[in-house]
């Protein structure tokens, strides 16, 4: 099995998985843990996987029968890559909540896989060229690149229809653009409902406490219905918070503009420094895009930025309840040092 980029670099191994060519972004993860979780994050739709930690399938794959059920560990209903691409794939697993194997697991979502690959080549190869599209061939040869942005992803991994958590006294309105299950999680510890919505759903006569916007993949400008329903909202006083692409979207409907990154942030180890302070939290981030800081209007300020390349990492209203950051403060996988973003955020409720 070859992976093929789109620059004409070509990397050899050992097909594992389902057996299948595909075709998507090429990016890179470092993380060194949390693959069930990482796999099924919606942010990586499109997306054909690198894993930087040349061990990857040793704990095997935890039961997912209750497929509804929110304390497993899987952050969506399936596996959301397009593909995988490891140095070494460990079938003989071992953990006492595993039940299957990686591979059995992609075989059951029809997910392919290539593995003996020099991963540490690649991703020192897409560092220094950028993301690039790519395809992994298993038989076919006439696959073309497929570029996901070019698409509105966040139809994809959307809910179609409202869906309620829980039965408390205060409610969140959630906008599902690719929700990891751990958000939902994060506000049913804290007792409030979740309302999760569809990407492009009018809220505005729902009840509610509090909005939230969720990651998802993607470019957000492919996403104007939801810029234009958050936007709505920035009049009044209810409390938003964003998450990664919600941080962007709730950026681009305050006026602000967003670009691609060179090669993202997708590890669970990305520093952030608080503005005007030298605390740095270690987070989660899975992004390709951010957002230009120098565009945003007068009545809003930088919250957060990222000690490796100073990109932004949040922003805050100056003096409404509204804010968002770019990193993971729900974890799964990764640290929880910005956790307590939730209890401020219930807070203002």
């Amino acid at each position: 099995m070859d992976l093929i980029l789109e620059d004409g670099t070509v990397f050899s191994g050992k097909h594992f998985g389902y057996e299948k060519s595909v075709a998507g972004e090429v990016v890179f993860n470092t993380g060194m843990v949390g693959y069930p979780e990482t796999l099924t994050d919606p942010s990586y739709k499109g997306q054909i996987l690198v894993f930087t930690y040349p061990l990857i399938g040793n704990y095997g794959i935890p039961d997912n029968s209750r497929i509804d059920d929110l304390l497993v560990n899987f952050e969506s209903e399936k596996i959301q890559v397009q593909g995988i691409v490891l140095t070494s794939l460990t079938k003989d697993y071992s953990h006492w909540n595993a039940v299957k194997s990686l591979e059995e697991w992609m075989i059951e979502h029809k997910i392919p896989g290539i593995e003996g690959v020099d991963t540490r080549a690649l991703t020192k190869r897409l560092r220094s060229t950028g993301t690039q599209l790519g395809k992994l061939i298993y038989k076919e040869k006439d696959v073309p690149f497929y570029d996901p942005n070019t698409e509105n992803l966040v139809s994809q991994v959307s809910v179609k229809e409202p869906v309620l958590y829980g039965d408390y006294k205060k409610r969140v309105i959630l906008v599902d653009t690719g929700c990891k299950k751990n958000i939902i999680r994060s506000f049913l510890k804290r007792n409030i409902s979740v309302l999760k919505v569809p990407w492009d759903y009018d809220f505005s006569g729902e009840k509610f406490d509090g909005i939230m916007l969720s990651n998802g993949p993607g470019d957000p400008t492919n996403i104007p219905e939801t810029i234009e329903n958050v936007r709505k909202h920035l009049s009044n006083n209810k409390p938003i918070f964003g998450i990664c692409l919600g941080h962007q979207i709730l950026s681009l409907a305050a006026g602000a503009q967003s670009y691609k990154l060179k090669f993202g942030h997708r590890s669970q180890n990305q520093p952030c420094l608080l503005v005007g302070t030298k605390r740095c939290f270690i987070t989660s981030q899975n992004h390709g895009y951010a957002i230009d800081e120098q565009t945003l209007p007068k009545d809003w300020k930088p919250w957060f930025f990222n000690a490796n390349d100073g990109s932004n990492e949040g922003i805050r209203h100056s003096f409404k309840p509204i804010r968002s950051v770019q990193f993971h403060p729900e974890a799964m996988p990764g640290p929880v040092d910005t956790g307590f973003l939730f209890d401020e955020f219930v807070e203002m409720f």
